[in-house]
């Protein structure tokens, strides 16, 4: 997965995002080893400060778990991981209702398209 990192918000926050939907997505495992702070920060091309300070916060959340001589591991709870998926899942489905509001459709509207265009159609 590419690293785009833009520069309207934080670096940090966006570096949270990516590493979050890497480890709901099973890219990084529970109980795994993730890459160094050095490692990663040069992956996505930002200081290792910046991945230092989204590390913290992806284990202030519960997702990643430091272990003193061992580096950082995913967190082995799916409990964790599978609430974390369902909070990013209900915000990316409350974003598409709020930007088809802003191009006039109702809730019910949207949904009805969404509908039709899983099942192959193309109509409003």
């Amino acid at each position: 997965m590419a690293w785009n990192l833009d520069g309207d918000r934080p670096i940090y926050v966006q570096l949270v995002e990516i590493l979050q939907s890497k480890i709901i997505a099973g890219e990084y495992k529970p109980g795994e080893k993730l890459p160094s702070v050095r490692d990663l920060a040069a992956e996505a091309g930002v200081n290792p400060n910046t991945m230092q300070r989204a590390f913290a916060n992806l284990e202030q959340m519960g997702l990643i778990v430091t272990m003193r001589t061992n580096g950082r591991t995913v967190a082995d709870n799916p409990g964790i991981i599978s609430q974390k998926e369902k909070e990013l899942a209900d915000i990316c489905v409350e974003q598409f209702f709020v930007k088809m509001e802003e191009i006039g459709y109702e809730r019910r509207e949207a949904l009805a398209l969404a509908s039709a265009k899983l099942d192959g159609g193309d109509e409003k």
